[in-house]
């Protein structure tokens, strides 16, 4: 019974954050403002001109809304980029917001791009140590596999959970120290500040509530390992 409970828990603490999320987004996604003269792709343009961005790309996405540092590129998704609803303008001023962390290098940012990038690179070689977890085994004359497989299973997936957690005050600083202000200044109206906050918070904890979430298939990985 008392396994129960703490299985139950951790399924609550790790998916809580993802549905709140995603109720928070869809929430504000399916009205259209009538304050709102273009769509959050126009927006993203608009904003990264203002700060002479103009290398920066505006694209429509299917894998998410993000910005790309290697392509210079502000992402959307399809109804973000022609959504004129409080979701699109406030998720397109965020994604902009880390644009302009590239732009004057914030340490900060610098860091998490560092990181990502080192996590594909860790990704390949977790996967190339789970490929010759049994080689090694038999080279080193190991009595298990498992060691080698386990940090295999960590360079793939757990690397990446770790980086997501150590970088969230990028996030909240693209939500609220560079987007938050911008939507402020006539962008939107004073009863659409406290919704386009909690949008805001959202899209800070949007990569991180995914990693707790990839946590699960982590624990279960390490769980096989081990027997």
């Amino acid at each position: 019974m008392h396994y129960l409970l703490v299985i139950l828990v951790l399924l609550v603490l790790i998916y809580a954050p993802q549905w709140w999320v995603q109720r928070v987004l869809a929430r504000y996604n399916r009205t259209e403002e009538e304050n709102f003269p273009g769509t959050g792709g126009e927006l993203a343009r608009h904003l990264l001109d203002r700060f002479d961005l103009g290398v920066v790309k505006v694209e429509v996405s299917e894998q998410g809304d993000h910005y790309d540092p290697l392509s210079r590129a502000v992402r959307l998704t399809e109804d973000k980029f022609n959504g004129k609803t409080l979701t699109a303008i406030t998720v397109a001023a965020h994604e902009c917001g880390h644009a302009l962390q590239h732009a004057v290098e914030q340490p900060s940012f610098m860091l998490r791009t560092r990181l990502a990038q080192l996590g594909i690179w860790a990704g390949r070689f977790g996967s190339f140590l789970l490929f010759m977890a049994p080689f090694l085994a038999l080279a080193t004359r190991a009595p298990s596999p498992g060691l080698i497989s386990a940090l295999g299973a960590f360079l793939i997936m757990g690397f990446g959970v770790m980086v997501q957690l150590v970088t969230l005050p990028v996030e909240l600083d693209a939500s609220f120290k560079k987007a938050l202000p911008l939507l402020r200044d006539g962008y939107i109206e004073g009863h659409q500040v406290p919704a386009a906050e909690k949008i805001l918070r959202a899209a800070a904890w949007t990569y991180v509530a995914a990693s707790l979430a990839s946590l699960l298939n982590f624990w279960r990985w390490l769980a096989v390992l081990r027997r």
